[in-house]
């Protein structure tokens, strides 16, 4: 295997299951290299939005996610490149490290990236209240790993009782010639708040010093590896020179994937940005719209009250182009009830209003027909069911809804996926 020595030593966080500690090891990691000095370039795996804000707010650099369902494997190790320069890069896994879009570490899994990159994974398990039963299950992740192309690097264990447990693990590990324990946290680290989608965001909690709870062991250094070596993506030419796309970003919008900023620029577009909590007008001479989506379920009441509607319905109202996703979605609707059986009154342009439950209205990843690919996750519902043309062509997952140049529905779409589709979105002709 050839490895490409432009990239910095890699390393993916994978873990036993979803909640296993992968996102408090990788921020007392980013927070540990952040005091010595060290330049971190940190990626997510899969298609979450907080994770990675989180791993920005320690790093001041944005986190990009790799999903070899949603981007596909080439676009993956092209998105690396984004390290050249820092001293290591880090990325954090998604779910169990065989959990994928389905089967046994298929596309979509922590697994299927790390063979991808070539680089090494390193296990996060809970140890509270275990010992020698570390070690069958460090044999079956390391086996089933290997026979599927990856490799497990060693061990961190989490929620562990102290120093005298820590040395039982690794000594347990070492006696059965399995990847080591490298690191581990104490059981009484500080955790982030949650919520119905994940994390808070940074803007909301603070965030804890995890790394003050992290204790590195000999040997950690031995986990590092380059990526391999990949062909580069070459560049295409601009889709959008010179379009005025406005984008609503704020903490009610706010779930951006900082790849589809990247590929909106790639494109020659000229990017500007409002803000709805704030009552801003959609910036002056804008040819398209973009409203990601975000937790607009969290300020109803600024919301209702925002000065941004009317400009931004009027833009569309004259046929200008848009996309809404989601939480974006949600403001072109008639109101929005939350958890609090609270409605607030919204923009008004389409006759739906959307309700939250606790629990899970959808969960997946996304394809249309002409090749766009996305996620859906969301705890809200948008009632009534409406007629109409639909916005994306897809087997399965909300196909939305399209009102004159407008497309708007459930899914986080992934411009690079289909650019040509993509594109069109925003008008071009």
């Amino acid at each position: 295997m050839t490895f490409n020595s432009s990239l910095p030593p890699t390393l993916l966080i994978g873990g036993v299951q979803s909640g296993s500690g992968k996102t408090s090891f990788t921020l007392a990691l980013l927070q540990a290299w952040a005091k010595e000095g060290k330049r971190v370039q940190s990626f997510k795996a899969g298609p979450d939005f907080l994770d990675p804000l989180w791993h920005q707010a320690v790093t001041g650099r944005p986190s990009y996610n790799l999903d070899t369902q949603m981007m596909g494997p080439a676009a993956c190790q092209a998105m690396l490149s984004q390290g050249a320069g820092a001293d290591l890069a880090i990325i954090e896994g998604v779910m169990g490290l065989f959990d994928g879009k389905s089967g046994v570490g298929g596309p979509g899994s922590s697994l299927d990236l790390a063979k991808t990159l070539g680089v090494k994974v390193l296990l996060v398990v809970n140890a509270q209240g275990m010992a020698g039963s570390l070690v069958p299950l460090a044999q079956g992740f390391k086996e089933a790993a290997e026979g599927l192309g990856a490799r497990l690097g060693g061990v961190l264990a989490n929620r562990v009782g102290g120093a005298s447990h820590a040395g039982l693990l690794q000594e347990l590990l070492r006696e059965a010639r399995l990847p080591p324990l490298l690191a581990w946290l104490e059981k009484g680290a500080p955790t982030l708040g949650e919520r119905h989608l994940g994390l808070k965001t940074p803007e909301e909690a603070q965030l804890p010093d995890l790394s003050s709870a992290l204790h590195l062991l000999p040997g950690w250094e031995s986990a590092w590896t380059r990526p391999k070596a990949f062909r580069p993506v070459l560049p295409a030419e601009a889709l959008l020179p010179g379009r005025r796309v406005a984008i609503a970003r704020d903490q009610a919008c706010s779930f951006i994937y900082p790849a589809n900023l990247d590929w909106l620029k790639a494109q020659g577009a000229k990017l500007t940005f409002f803000s709805p909590l704030a009552g801003e007008p959609l910036p002056p001479h804008s040819e398209a719209l973009w409203l990601p989506g975000g937790y607009p379920e969290l300020y109803g009441e600024r919301l209702s009250k925002s000065a941004s509607w009317s400009s931004v319905k009027a833009f569309i109202e004259s046929g200008g182009h848009a996309l809404a996703e989601c939480g974006g979605m949600m403001l072109l609707g008639e109101s929005l009830r939350d958890l609090n059986n609270k409605s607030w009154p919204l923009m008004g342009l389409l006759p739906f209003y959307t309700t939250l439950q606790t629990r899970l209205a959808a969960l997946g990843y996304r394809e249309s027909r002409t090749g766009a690919r996305g996620h859906e996750f969301h705890h809200s519902k948008r009632l009534p069911a409406l007629g109409g043309k639909p916005a994306f062509d897809l087997d399965k997952g909300d196909q939305g809804i399209q009102y004159k140049n407008l497309r708007a529905g459930y899914v986080h779409w992934y411009f690079p996926s289909a650019p040509h589709s993509v594109a069109r979105w925003f008008g071009k002709e």
